[in-house]
């Protein structure tokens, strides 16, 4: 059976969810991420309370793993994670977003150029990277807020745009300098 615990981030709520011993979902409490969370979730969830967390130990250092981050250093430890439903391409894709540092940015168009290169294909689709990176269902943990337009565009989030931003500061990036998308259906 699947847990789920709340985070009361600088953000807002985050939803940490866990089989039990890994990590399986990571994301805000905003509409699009709920909407995709609540579809793949599947029923048979237990919220768990603050004063239980101990008893799940994955939680408790994700939570920790969090404090970390929001409080704008580099968490030197992941909470061991397991991605469900993980196709090769998004397997590609992940590893990717996970090679990304703490305080730099990456594209769509970078990541498909890196994982062409290492498919030996002449080129590959960003439109494609970004499906996957927009799967993503450890949001933060693996850093898609971290991948950008070619042109610098902040793009969608399913978290909001305005977490972007504020994931992006934490770490120290001014994204400021960052195009917002043309539609404001993220905001």
């Amino acid at each position: 059976m699947k847990c789920i615990f709340e985070y009361a981030s600088p953000l807002g709520k985050i939803f940490i969810e866990s089989d039990g011993k890994f990590l399986t979902g990571l994301w805000f409490e905003y509409p699009f991420d709920e909407k995709k969370h609540a579809e793949n979730s599947g029923g048979g969830v237990k919220k768990i309370s603050a004063d239980s967390i101990d008893s799940f130990p994955v939680i408790s250092e994700t939570c920790r793993w969090l404090d970390v981050y929001f409080s704008g250093r580099n968490p030197d430890f992941t909470p061991e994670f397991r991605i469900e439903n993980l196709t090769p391409f998004r397997k590609l894709v992940v590893d990717e977003m996970l090679k990304i540092p703490f305080g730099a940015t990456t594209t769509y168009g970078e990541i498909a150029k890196n994982i062409a290169a290492k498919k030996g294909l002449e080129k590959m689709s960003a439109q494609a990277v970004g499906g996957a990176v927009g799967w993503n269902p450890l949001c933060i943990v693996v850093p898609c807020h971290r991948v950008l337009g070619s042109d610098g565009s902040l793009t969608g989030y399913g978290g909001g745009i305005k977490n972007k931003i504020a994931l992006l500061k934490i770490e120290g990036i001014a994204a400021e300098k960052f195009t917002l998308p043309k539609s404001r259906k993220f905001m």
